[in-house]
């Protein structure tokens, strides 16, 4: 009887270690968004994490007839990356992130974590600059 119970608790513990690994660690979807970057701050009362929005070209409704400015929010975990984001601010830039099915407090207030910038475009350039030059 106890080995049944040692059994039927390791394998309790192996789904929960699974099924918390699939809420918060893997990741969903990956891609990249491309708009303004409308703002970009470090907030948090425990977890100071950085958070941001970006404003896309055109508008989207769930509805038809109806009007939705398209924004994608979204958290970044490395310190780098929040720094170039922090310089651009006001400019059109090109986000490559992750998406997760889960938000952890320390990761950000998003699913969507941005992993890298891959361009900031000036007011009026007609063609993106990949930011590292």
């Amino acid at each position: 009887m106890k080995k049944a119970a040692w059994i039927t608790g390791i394998i309790l513990i192996g789904v929960l270690a699974g099924v918390f690994w699939y809420k918060f660690f893997f990741v969903f979807g990956e891609g990249v968004k491309a708009g303004s970057l409308n703002y970009f701050v470090k907030k948090g009362i425990l977890f100071k994490t950085y958070e941001g929005r970006v404003v896309q070209e055109g508008f989207q409704s769930p509805t038809a007839g109806a009007l939705q400015s398209n924004e994608f929010r979204f958290s970044v975990a490395d310190e780098e990356v929040a720094q170039r984001l922090e310089r651009a601010s006001g400019k059109f830039v090109e986000l490559r992130y992750k998406e997760y099915n889960g938000m952890l407090p320390w990761r950000g207030a998003s699913n969507f974590v941005v992993t890298e910038v891959l361009t900031v475009k000036e007011d009026g350039q007609t063609s993106g600059v990949p930011y590292d030059q």
